[in-house]
């Protein structure tokens, strides 16, 4: 009876301990004086989260394993990125990530916004690399828009944009998507997605590209049902389960008038 008085004793001084201790997020955030400098900061977190995979200085981690995409070593160099494929990463929650071998997927951001800028701060400073974008969707042309989507990415994305299944990986939906990550995107060439230079995409263009996307989140359903804007699947279904049923009907009724 006393072991059982004294484990119970045991458990309930425990509890309330383990309650009040949230689970790490397994980020490192730093403390630093007023005034420091957003490289000088952006430096102090790369060191506490980004430095076991991309290494001092940004030179990557050139280890014989391939990682995400097939790139030698567990992280890529960064050196010459620029401040463009920093806030990309970062602001999409595809970094950190917890598995190289894994495809970066977009996830909650774990930094707050200073922190953003002062990694970014930092990764630019690496070397000269292309700055953030400032696209201008407004500007561009829907109809021109859409051309270039189905040319360049329904193939991966789908025309609506909600992404799909490829060989080695998932095409994310475009819908959380920002103006700012889509062309973002479009010039890195994230995982297995190609890189568009602005030679085979202009930046009229990629504005035109962006415009439709924007419209593809919230179209207009003039033909009807939208069916989940999710392309053939769901209306094929429709046909299968709603078309043929129907017409399964419509012979029965037909046949029991011959036959009366």
């Amino acid at each position: 009876m006393k072991r059982v008085a004294v484990a119970l004793l045991i458990a309930l001084a425990v509890a309330p301990a383990a309650a009040a201790d949230p689970p790490r997020s397994g980020i490192v955030h730093v403390k630093v004086p007023p005034g420091t400098s957003d490289v000088d900061y952006g430096a102090q977190l790369y060191g506490g989260n980004c430095v076991t995979c991309h290494g001092a200085d940004g030179r990557g981690i050139t280890k014989s394993v391939k990682g995400a995409g097939d790139v030698p070593g567990l992280g890529p160099s960064l050196r010459g990125v620029g401040a463009l494929a920093a806030d990309f990463y970062l602001r999409t929650g595809y970094m950190p990530l917890e598995d190289p071998n894994a495809q970066p997927r977009r996830s909650k951001v774990l930094f707050d916004e200073r922190e953003l800028r002062a990694l970014t701060a930092y990764v630019a400073s690496l070397g000269d690399g292309p700055a953030i974008p400032t696209p201008h969707p407004e500007r561009g042309n829907l109809a021109a828009g859409l051309q270039l989507f189905v040319e360049n990415c329904a193939g991966c994305h789908q025309a609506v944009a909600e992404g799909g299944y490829v060989t080695g990986a998932v095409a994310p939906p475009l819908e959380d998507a920002t103006p700012t990550q889509i062309a973002e995107a479009i010039r890195i060439g994230p995982y297995l997605m190609p890189r568009f230079s602005e030679k085979r995409l202009s930046n009229q263009q990629v504005d035109s590209l962006i415009r439709y996307v924007k419209y593809a989140k919230h179209p207009d359903d003039r033909g009807g049902w939208s069916l989940g804007h999710v392309g053939p699947v769901p209306e094929g279904l429709i046909t299968w389960f709603v078309g043929i049923a129907a017409a399964i009907v419509a012979c029965l009724l037909i046949g029991k008038r011959l036959s009366g």
